[in-house]
């Protein structure tokens, strides 16, 4: 990542945030229709390998090796943008905090009830996978849903506090295999965007959009990332969540914040060629560095590994790049119109294929064999992601919407 000559590296003003950049919008909503689409390949047969993740110690990467570093970077960048908008409006760096914080935790709740809905047993629970996930998720839908601002704030608390007793007995009911309990087992997709969430956000407060501490976080937790691949960290780190004292995950989301604040300095001085340059120069340091340290500890997702962090971020960077000219330099926003929803609500949108699953699953429907296979097959899951954004819509048109 390269500092800019413009930029005085100590610069702690706040950055504007009147003008939205569609670009990370339509980033993110890209990325989730990808996120949908490659986990529903598991319905397919005799589909390219390359399109799926590469299996545990082998050294590689495939499609789906790629969207969630990509969701987490975008994580990052849009990081800046919230805590200059909350200090613009007068939030306290405490109140901030407190934000950061309650999402976070939204964030692990939900991505621990997925998880143990992974490995429930159904009938020491009394409950089958798909209505677990189904009552998870509308828990989460009215827990931190978007309520109408004349509801009434006495009915709404009652409304979240039955939801919270709803959480509790789904939680106490629980058994997974081998009879055990509810536990995070591991945190989930959602556990660990939390934990990246979590750390990113709390250098980004503190840096107050100083890019050389922004940049030192980024190299510390690259650092970090490289020597728990050479598992020389010290034993105290491991009371530390593993999302957090491995460094990759949070150096993908600290990576996201370092480019957007760098983008936004930019932007101000209307020097989007001069950013291009940076953008692109950076992406290939990166690249080199992920040959360099792939040399050393492969190339893996499930190894959370450096190359990795590296290669993921700067494909992440040339993606939003090129988007940024392409919709807000050139003015085309508008053809990436019907795939806005996953954009602006992508929490909902990921929580859709757990209704759609249990849907067809108690339904008994069954599409025929044609439709789950090669070619034919993927284009049904292209068009399942986008029937999910399509569905995120039409229920944000209605007012359910999943905003932390």
């Amino acid at each position: 990542m390269i500092q800019p000559q413009t930029v005085p590296i100590s610069s702690a003003r706040p950055l504007s945030v009147a003008n939205r950049v569609d670009a990370i919008d339509i980033l993110r909503a890209l990325t989730m229709i990808l996120m949908i689409f490659v986990n529903d390949l598991w319905s397919l047969t005799n589909i390219p390998a390359w399109l799926e993740h590469v299996p545990r110690g082998v050294d590689g990467i495939g499609l789906a090796d790629v969207v969630f570093p990509a969701f987490l970077f975008i994580v990052g960048m849009s990081l800046p943008f919230a805590v200059n908008a909350r200090r613009q409006k007068g939030d306290t760096d405490r109140v901030i905090i407190g934000h950061v914080l309650m999402r976070s935790v939204a964030l692990l709740v939900m991505g621990v009830f997925l998880v143990n809905g992974e490995s429930i047993d159904e009938t020491a629970t009394g409950l089958s996978r798909h209505v677990w996930n189904v009552l998870a998720c509308i828990c989460f839908i009215r827990l931190w849903g978007v309520y109408p601002k004349t509801a009434d704030k006495w009915n709404k608390l009652i409304a979240k506090l039955v939801v919270v007793g709803l959480l509790i007995t789904l939680a106490m009911v629980y058994r997974g295999e081998n009879n055990s309990r509810f536990a995070p087992h591991w945190w989930g997709i959602l556990g660990l965007i939390g934990w990246s969430y979590l750390g990113a956000a709390l250098v980004t407060v503190f840096a107050r959009n100083r890019i050389l501490i922004l940049l030192t976080a980024w190299v510390g937790f690259a650092v970090l990332s490289m020597l728990a691949a050479a598992q020389v960290l010290p034993q105290a780190i491991s009371i530390i969540p593993n999302a957090i004292s491995g460094g990759t995950l949070v150096g993908l989301t600290m990576g996201g914040v370092v480019i957007s604040t760098l983008f936004q300095q930019y932007r101000q001085q209307g020097e989007n060629r001069r950013m291009t340059l940076i953008f692109i120069v950076a992406s290939v340091v990166l690249i080199a560095l992920s040959v360099y340290t792939r040399t050393f500890w492969g190339l893996s997702k499930l190894a959370a590994t450096p190359a990795w962090l590296f290669l993921c971020s700067a494909f992440t960077i040339l993606a939003f790049t090129a988007i940024y000219w392409l919709v807000d330099v050139s003015g085309k926003a508008q053809w990436f119109e019907s795939i806005r929803p996953a954009g602006t609500d992508t929490l909902l949108c990921y929580l859709i294929p757990y209704f759609a699953y249990a849907f067809t699953t108690l339904l008994n429907l069954h599409l025929p064999d044609v439709l789950l296979t090669g070619g034919v097959g993927l284009l049904k899951s292209v068009l399942f992601a986008l029937l999910c954004v399509w569905i995120t819509g039409r229920l944000n048109k209605v007012g359910v919407r999943l905003k932390l």
